[in-house]
């Protein structure tokens, strides 16, 4: 039996150590496919339940460098798409929020460039604030969104101003623009969180700033997965062709985050050029032709899932909708095998979850994703 199947227990031992506490590869990924089950009367919620009781059975990971997709942030995730209280983790939470800020803001000061998981959705900030939108805390996402601001403000590097978010994680450093890795994930978080109502001083300018960087290093309808210093000194992509049409670094998860700033700036054109982007792509058989599997993370599951979600969000123009059909014909045609996994980014689960969104309704399970609608969260900040 396989883990993502409707009914299929938990394993009585964890294949690796932390297996359980892991949203990306592991049990608490596959808990949120089965908790997703449940609510849509597909599964049972006595199986989702062992589920949550295996992520929960071991001793928590909440070590400093923890993110959303690891530990305690991954366990509450879960607990609270099943509508379970996560309480008892919140402490832990929080303090690792304020150390991992605390250490952001000291670098800031020191006027030293970040590294990668300083602030990337994965590892990052920007990932616990996408728990922090689950978990409707505004004062603590606040906090995040003041961080991110400053990370928009211009650094100097051997007397050159680069982005804030320019990293050193390699010579000469690079802007990363990736969903998944970089600068794209604040933009979406921030996006989101504006349409919902959480806000701090230049929110809005910070979304412009990082919205129009992305415009720069557009190629038409896809964008390189970062940028070098040497492409940065020349103001040019050297890259000849199109990488692959992914969620975590291609072209649907830049423009599903260019949608989302648009919406929460109110501004029709950048979202109708987001929109144009993305249906571009989905139609362009050399991008398509660059997926070589069927995961959430970097194949078609990806690409069908993002194009979904901004479907639904789309304007009155926009061809998304339209060319949906079509999108999910090519990826029965083309890549209708599964994962050797099971897990959420690179397994089943995340394949299972994208065809139990289309079927719907669905949660916002993919607000780890960064790719959920901001009408299904905006609900639980009324109020708040």
């Amino acid at each position: 039996m396989r883990l993502t199947e409707p009914f299929a227990p938990p394993p009585e031992d964890e294949p690796a150590p932390g297996w359980g506490q892991d949203l990306g590869n592991g049990g608490a990924g596959i808990s949120l496919l089965h908790i997703e089950y449940a609510r849509a009367g597909i599964g049972d919620w006595p199986t989702a339940d062992r589920w949550i009781a295996a992520m929960t059975s071991k001793p928590l990971l909440a070590h400093s460098g923890a993110g959303l997709f690891r530990g305690a942030h991954a366990v509450a995730f879960a607990l609270r798409m099943a509508g379970r209280s996560a309480h008892v983790l919140d402490h832990h939470i929080t303090a690792l929020t304020e150390r991992r800020l605390t250490k952001a803001h000291e670098r800031i000061d020191r006027g030293a460039p970040p590294e990668t998981r300083e602030f990337d959705l994965i590892n990052g900030l920007t990932g616990l604030g996408a728990y922090l939108l689950s978990a409707a805390n505004p004062e603590l996402l606040r906090e995040v969104l003041n961080y991110l601001v400053l990370l928009t403000e211009p650094i100097r590097i051997d007397g050159r101003s680069l982005p804030g978010w320019w990293t050193a994680d390699e010579q000469g450093g690079h802007g990363n623009l990736g969903l998944a890795h970089g600068v794209t994930g604040p933009l979406a978080l921030m996006s989101i969180a504006m349409s919902c109502g959480v806000t701090v001083p230049g929110q809005a300018e910070a979304i412009e700033h990082i919205d129009d960087w992305l415009n720069q290093w557009r190629c038409g309808s896809w964008w390189p997965g970062r940028i070098s210093r040497d492409e940065l000194e020349s103001g040019t992509v050297s890259r000849s062709g199109p990488q692959r049409p992914s969620w975590c670094y291609g072209t649907p998860g830049l423009a599903r985050a260019q949608q989302l700033a648009a919406l929460a700036l109110d501004d029709p054109k950048r979202q109708q050029r987001a929109e144009a982007v993305l249906a571009t792509c989905i139609t362009d058989d050399v991008q398509l032709a660059r997926l070589g599997d069927t995961s959430l993370c970097h194949g078609w599951a990806g690409l069908v899932h993002t194009t979904w979600r901004a479907a639904e969000d789309a304007g009155d123009d926009s061809e998304l909708a339209a060319l949906l059909p079509r999108l999910l014909a090519c990826w029965g045609h083309r890549h209708s095998g599964l994962p050797t996994g099971d897990g959420l980014l690179e397994g089943k689960a995340g394949v299972a979850l994208t065809r139990q969104t289309i079927v719907g309704p669905a949660t916002a399970w993919d607000t780890c994703l960064l790719t959920a609608r901001p009408t299904q969260l905006a609900a639980q900040f009324e109020g708040v």
